[in-house]
């Protein structure tokens, strides 16, 4: 059994996906502590004619706290500015209504690991990406437990042989400790893959809501299918 391990980011980058559709089982690890300027209240779109942060502001936020715990602010200071910066950038985009319909849904309740997650498992649904979804902070009592002896501990209590990474995880992670264990360690590829954006310039490296406002699913899923390694 396949099995990947992720902060639950904010309508994260096409490579996410990638990695989402390599697994059998996916986990949220929203039991570990915030990162401010990361990826779970955040990504980038292109707006306004140039590459621009769109981000939901938190009630809150610290690196002493769980990304479980953080709630957003009140909606009725962000939702509807955010949406409408979206519809100027997008409104024409050939599927513009599929795509927001998802944002909605994603963001309309909940604290942030709930709308991150719910915008990572939307998506996945509308691309026809089933992976089985589990919160870390709902089942494995592990906090006790860091780095690579955390990851190991789910992936044993999963029954996962192969524990599949983003690119990053190559400077964190030593394949012989995971095979020491009976696991095999992998990684997905980290170059996002190239799509076209109508007659709007190619940007590599968009939230994956830029590449559902111009491609259905079916032009989505073989760009999300590279082999890992």
């Amino acid at each position: 059994m396949r099995l990947a391990i992720m902060q639950p980011y904010l309508f994260p980058y096409a490579g996410y996906f990638r990695l989402v559709g390599a697994v059998d089982r996916f986990v949220f690890y929203d039991d570990v502590n915030f990162i401010k300027g990361g990826w779970i209240n955040r990504n980038r779109l292109f707006l306004a004619g140039d590459i621009r942060y769109f981000t939901i502001p938190l009630d809150n936020p610290s690196p002493f706290r769980k990304i479980g715990d953080i709630d957003v602010a009140p909606r009725e200071r962000w939702r509807h500015a955010m949406r409408e910066s979206i519809r100027h950038a997008y409104g024409r985009a050939p599927r513009y209504a599929a795509a927001m319909e998802i944002f909605d849904e994603a963001t309309a309740t909940g604290g942030i690991a709930q709308v991150a997650r719910r915008s990572v498992m939307l998506t996945c649904e509308y691309l026809g990406l089933r992976p089985a979804f589990v919160e870390s902070s709902a089942i494995y009592a592990n906090q006790h437990l860091n780095g690579p002896d955390r990851v190991i501990d789910i992936c044993r209590r999963e029954g996962a042989d192969v524990y599949i990474n983003a690119p990053g995880g190559k400077a964190l992670y030593d394949p012989a400790q995971f095979a020491a264990v009976g696991i095999d360690l992998r990684f997905v590829s980290g170059a996002p893959p190239a799509y076209s954006r109508g007659s709007q310039p190619p940007v590599p490296g968009l939230s994956i809501l830029d590449m559902l406002m111009f491609h259905s699913p079916d032009e989505i899923r073989p760009l999300l299918a590279e082999p890992h390694a």
